[in-house]
């Protein structure tokens, strides 16, 4: 409560509305439906941007000449070695959720980082340049481990979308197949102050290091309210089964206040921006595969929900992104970590934006407690 007021404080719960500080790393306009990385529109930026290209905008601040795009790849290339204690850490504990499996992992990596303790600007830059090339690995590794397979080693010759499904399968990955999860990385690479980048600027406020920082972003995306959409739309595209089925799902679901699975967000209330993208690219693969039945499903889905588009309801990216990781014959438990893996420049830039003019977040709760009240010795109550 402020000293020249009684009035109680007001109180914006999820910190909605409320600006935390000023950031040059996305612009978000829910009510129109736009999103942009650093100034470039996400249609552009989706339409003609490798992962590879995006990356260098969000860490570097501008889109890579010819010459830097070269030096930029072959850094990230270079970078993905990861120590061999970390697959052990990640066969001991091979059993638990990708997630879990994911959060143990990057924060041991920061034991065997040269620069863990050194949270200047050019050396945080340079940790997230290494965490980019490295959360692909950890995620791939684990998806072999836990079944008795090896981990496959980096590809040098793989573009970062390619080389993940290499790693994934063994198997030389379809150039098609690269091209949608390259477009799904570009989609996933920034997002404002989503739950998981606003948990890396606390941790970086109390001047941890960025491994702490994405470590507690990666616990934060875990949760099923921030990254576990993609993941329930696959299994709601299974239970319709038949694009003939769809409108009766969704009545049922409304009937009974039931949420419809990739409708709403938190920010957009337009259609989310980088919808059209993953769906054009999902639309593409899925005919490429001589699987369009999933995607019919999906449509079918759209139209049964147009009647609640004027109440601000409407597709969102994970929507079409769990088909496309089905797609591309990722397990469902691994959609959140692919989500991960396109997130951490972005969480990187969030980082990097509060620890150049840092302080410490520390926001209020109003009291609504217990009166002051006196203290009873143990043998009286």
């Amino acid at each position: 409560m402020s000293d020249d007021s009684n009035q109680p404080p007001r109180i914006h719960r999820g910190l909605k509305g409320v600006y935390l500080d000023r950031s040059a790393a996305s612009f978000i306009d829910g009510r129109a439906g736009e999103l942009r990385y650093r100034g470039y529109s996400i249609h552009d930026l989706a339409q003609h941007a490798t992962f590879e290209e995006t990356a260098h905008l969000l860490l570097k601040g501008e889109l890579p000449t010819r010459d830097e795009l070269v030096r930029f790849d072959a850094a990230l290339k270079a970078a993905r070695e990861v120590p061999a204690p970390i697959f052990e850490i990640i066969r001991a504990v091979a059993g638990a959720h990708p997630m879990d499996v994911l959060r143990t992992a990057v924060s041991a990596l920061a034991a065997f980082d040269p620069e863990t303790a050194d949270t200047t600007p050019e050396a945080t830059l340079r940790k997230g340049l290494r965490l980019s090339a490295q959360v692909p690995v950890l995620v791939a590794a684990h998806a072999r481990l836990r079944v008795g397979q090896a981990p496959v080693a980096p590809d040098p010759a793989l573009s970062h979308a390619a080389n993940f499904l290499y790693m994934l399968s063994g198997r030389a990955p379809d150039p098609e197949a690269a091209r949608v999860l390259d477009t799904d990385l570009v989609l996933h690479a920034e997002h404002g102050s989503n739950a998981s980048s606003f948990t890396a600027r606390v941790v970086a406020s109390t001047e941890a290091d960025l491994h702490a920082a994405i470590t507690a972003a990666v616990a934060a995306l875990s949760g099923p309210a921030h990254g576990g959409a993609a993941e329930n739309v696959m299994q709601m595209v299974r239970e319709i089964g038949d694009p003939a089925n769809a409108a009766a799902y969704v009545a049922a679901k409304r009937r009974n206040r039931e949420p419809i699975m990739g409708f709403g967000h938190r920010v957009y209330r337009a259609e989310d921006p980088r919808a059209r993208h993953i769906r054009a690219a999902v639309e593409r693969l899925s005919q490429h595969l001589g699987e369009p039945e999933w995607y019919r499903i999906l449509q079918a889905v759209v139209a049964a929900m147009s009647r609640y588009a004027r109440h601000g309801v409407h597709v969102n990216v994970d929507f079409y992104s769990g088909l496309a990781y089905h797609l591309l014959g990722i397990p469902e438990d691994l959609f959140v970590p692919v989500f991960a893996i396109g997130r951490v420049p972005g969480w990187t830039l969030q980082v990097l934006e509060q620890i150049e003019r840092n302080i410490l977040i520390r926001p209020l709760l109003v009291y609504d407690g217990p009166p002051p009240r006196a203290y009873v010795p143990i043998e009286r109550r």
